[in-house]
């Protein structure tokens, strides 16, 4: 199974299984980590952002039109912002890190 890493606001990295076909916001709420999507992924708001690791963020499929105006909501925006909701976990994504916005 696929492992990925989030880095919470206050540095701690936390590695952790990502089944296949899940989104970012779904492998954190399995994991109880501090990311709301308080639009349970509808795409609708800007409150699972999260900041791609750089070596990574090539390998994400093109942000969408949508999510790419959800981003210009977002607290902390970045070059490697991106929303949980909108990416999903394949083989070429094991490992995958992401920072929370905030983190260090």
């Amino acid at each position: 199974m696929p492992k990925m890493t989030f880095v919470e606001t206050d540095g701690t990295r936390r590695e952790v299984d990502a089944p296949l076909g899940l989104s970012i916001l779904e492998v954190a709420r399995r994991h109880n980590i501090d990311l709301e999507g308080a639009c349970e992924g509808s795409l609708a708001c800007s409150t699972c952002h999260v900041v791609v690791a750089p070596e990574w963020y090539d390998l994400l499929p093109d942000a969408k039109e949508d999510e790419e105006d959800m981003l210009d909501l977002a607290f902390g925006l970045t070059k490697t912002s991106r929303l949980g909701c909108q990416i999903r976990i394949s083989e070429e994504l094991d490992g995958l890190v992401v920072m929370l916005p905030g983190a260090k």
